[in-house]
């Protein structure tokens, strides 16, 4: 299984004039997880991690895994530059275009990898990608979950 993670450099930088900075904290925190899981992707029996930083002259490119997220605004087709792309065993493609569902399968990957080694594997998330987490039942409240 491979997953190659993409995200916009300039929102990461915060710097996409959108007063993106709830959304720059999240791309942090994605970039943070994925780093944990490349790191250690053994653990999770992956072939390939790719962590790419999208500039705006390359919008949507990818890296290793040929699947590119689009949406449609105002009557035109835009290339999502924040998605998740993870190839599984069979060849399936799956991606993952929505913020939130990246980082809950990104934590939930994290989660898996924390179960499987010893010592402390945690990424520190912003405010808003700990409630994402937490509300997805992952992290360090899954033992308050019910």
């Amino acid at each position: 299984m491979r997953i190659e993670l993409r995200v916009c450099q300039h929102c990461l930088d915060g710097d996409d004039g959108h007063g993106g900075h709830h959304k720059s904290a999240l791309l942090q925190d994605m970039v943070a997880c994925a780093e944990v899981i490349q790191e250690h992707k053994d653990v999770l029996d992956l072939e390939d991690v790719h962590i790419r930083k999208v500039k705006d002259t390359e919008q949507g490119k990818p890296e290793a895994l040929p699947v590119v997220a689009a949406t449609i605004q105002n009557n035109q087709i835009v290339l999502n530059d924040t998605q998740l792309v993870a190839e599984g065993q069979d060849g399936n493609m799956l991606l993952y275009a929505n913020p939130d569902d990246i980082l809950t399968v990104l934590a939930g990957n994290v989660d898996e990898i924390s179960k499987a080694v010893p010592g402390d594997v945690t990424v520190d998330l912003s405010p808003k990608g700990a409630e994402i987490i937490s509300s997805a039942g992952l992290g360090a409240d899954r033992e308050k979950q019910p």
